[in-house]
């Protein structure tokens, strides 16, 4: 390869990198400033010459923002969160059935897992939030959770990835006496972490965002999750700037630190090999 052709491609890289690096600063700017924000005093964001940083670093809206009752949400968002990974193993087993279990219907179950992806879960929510009214679990964190519990997207990334690990692999294990239950726990999760670990993300920030459906169910404030709180509290204080970029700060930065440590793994999820 040619001088000239080597220092081309250095020369093409360290523009794409310039560009990336600029397009990833203005993207990261506003982050960057609420989270700064939120060591500002009220008075000092709503001046109308702005400084970047802070002039006087302060911890009084983070004090705020825990006695607003920005705890309990907290909790409730726990909670909820902790279910949503207890559906992630219900999704990968029912996963797991599909991939590498043969029984009556499974290629017509499977289109009617694959036809609710197709519903817009707008449509679905008051005929599900009827059907818990008659169970008396609305306005219950229970209500909240079981909806979320499973979903056909994750049910088929499961059952794609789980499709291509090979069946010897199995089959040598049940020779050996072992049963489908060690099978699944020992074998598959294992093969299938790249998958496990891209869905274990996206349940996260899908428990950790819950807003709509919390907000539709749950009629007292003591079941309320982190976004729902966030938006009352906009409503609470109307100008208090401050606390709004603290409790903004708080919902966002979790977030951004398991997308970053969790990151290698999605191009890995979404490469559906399992067959090593």
């Amino acid at each position: 390869m040619s001088n000239s052709l080597l220092k081309s491609q250095r020369n093409s890289r360290v523009v794409v990198g310039a560009v990336l690096a600029i397009w990833g600063f203005i993207t990261i700017l506003p982050f960057l400033w609420m989270f700064l924000s939120s060591f500002k005093t009220n008075a000092e964001i709503v001046q109308n010459t702005q400084n970047f940083l802070p002039k006087t670093w302060t911890f009084e809206n983070y004090q705020r923002l825990f006695h607003s009752g920005f705890t309990l949400y907290l909790r409730n968002t726990i909670v909820i969160t902790f279910f949503s990974f207890v559906g992630l193993l219900f999704n990968a087993m029912a996963g797991y059935g599909f991939a590498k279990f043969k029984f009556k219907g499974k290629g017509f179950l499977f289109i009617l897992v694959l036809a609710t992806m197709m519903i817009p879960g707008q449509v679905t929510m008051i005929p599900v939030y009827l059907i818990l009214n008659e169970m008396h679990l609305t306005n219950t964190l229970t209500g909240i959770i079981l909806p979320a519990l499973v979903g056909a997207f994750n049910i088929f990334l499961f059952r794609q990835f789980m499709s291509n690990i090979s069946d010897s692999i199995l089959e040598a294990a049940r020779l050996d006496g072992a049963s489908e239950w060690y099978i699944f726990w020992h074998i598959i999760l294992p093969i299938s972490k790249p998958v496990l670990a891209v869905q274990a993300i996206l349940t996260f920030i899908n428990g950790w965002n819950a807003f709509l459906w919390p907000l539709i169910l749950a009629n007292d404030e003591k079941y309320y999750t982190l976004s729902v709180g966030l938006q009352l509290l906009q409503g609470q204080h109307t100008t208090d700037y401050g606390i709004q970029m603290a409790g903004s700060s708080f919902m966002v930065i979790p977030i951004i630190i398991i997308f970053i440590i969790g990151q290698k793994y999605i191009l890995q999820g979404f490469n559906i090999q399992g067959d090593k």
